[in-house]
């Protein structure tokens, strides 16, 4: 086999959670050049449909939008029987979907708001791998791509906030706990499904640009390798690799892709 054809996703389907948001964005495009089915679901069925469109528009076809909510797991199963029922398949998961509570007090905020984080971000997490690692685990193939975070493995550095009205690295003390969670399950997932032929791994995110304020840009930067934060296309390859073949020994692994902040 031509090392080229094994990243190659024709005739896969996949499901990218949040797809439609940010970080979301180029996943879906890669699965879709690469040849995949690509099912994007948040929510927000009006976000996912209008993004939908907007890629038909530029020529890609093989694209599906659909809502759930991963706070309820009839919601979950129903998404998994649309998308088998239209496929006969399933090969791709993308767990990119999390949800940011509301709260004003960050570390002082009542505990019903970390509640309502574990219970998408832990649990609703649990529950979408598990449904579709189900079939795929009946295929005997598929991959599982957990999207984390360094903060899943790195503790807060307040030197990027100082003095920036309405930015805290201890504002959101969930989002440090459900990362962390998400890094070691991708190895208990794995353990669990590679007898039956699906890997899992995760990406470690770093920051993606999004004009971000002047004075955070700049500390930021000089804190990654490569001195600049995410762009647009910079997930896209690792995504592809991990979704094909050309990863097929590769599980359990949590990859950094963060310009290289957490090696510093």
């Amino acid at each position: 086999m031509n090392v080229l054809d094994m990243f190659k996703l024709d005739g896969k389907v996949a499901l990218v959670t949040a797809g439609a948001g940010r970080y979301g964005k180029q996943m879906v495009l890669a699965l879709l050049q690469a040849g995949a089915d690509v099912w994007v679901a948040s929510r927000s069925l009006e976000k996912n449909e209008k993004f939908a469109e907007e890629l038909k528009a530029e020529g890609y076809d093989k694209i599906h939008a659909a809502a759930y909510d991963q706070g309820d797991e009839a919601s979950i199963l129903a998404l998994r029987d649309k998308i088998v029922a239209e496929h006969g398949r399933f090969d791709i998961l993308v767990n990119n979907s999390v949800f940011r509570p509301d709260g004003d007090d960050g570390w002082y905020d009542d505990a019903e708001y970390f509640e309502q984080s574990l219970a998408i971000n832990g649990t609703g997490f649990f529950l979408i791998t598990r449904a579709f690692g189900k079939i795929m685990a009946e295929q005997g193939s598929g991959s599982i791509i957990n999207i984390g975070s360094y903060m899943g493995d790195l503790g807060a550095d307040e030197y990027l906030y100082e003095g920036i009205e309405g930015m805290d690295g201890f504002s959101s003390p969930d989002y440090f706990f459900v990362k962390g969670g998400m890094h070691n399950m991708t190895k208990l997932i794995a353990g669990f499904y590679g007898p039956k032929g699906v890997r899992c791994n995760c990406l470690s995110l770093g920051g993606l640009f999004n004009h971000q304020d002047p004075r955070f840009l700049e500390r930021y930067e000089k804190k990654t390798f490569l001195k600049r934060m995410a762009n647009q296309t910079d997930i896209m390859g690792m995504i592809v690799y991990l979704a094909s073949d050309a990863s097929q020994y590769m599980t359990g692994a949590v990859i950094p892709l963060d310009g290289g902040y957490s090696a510093k």
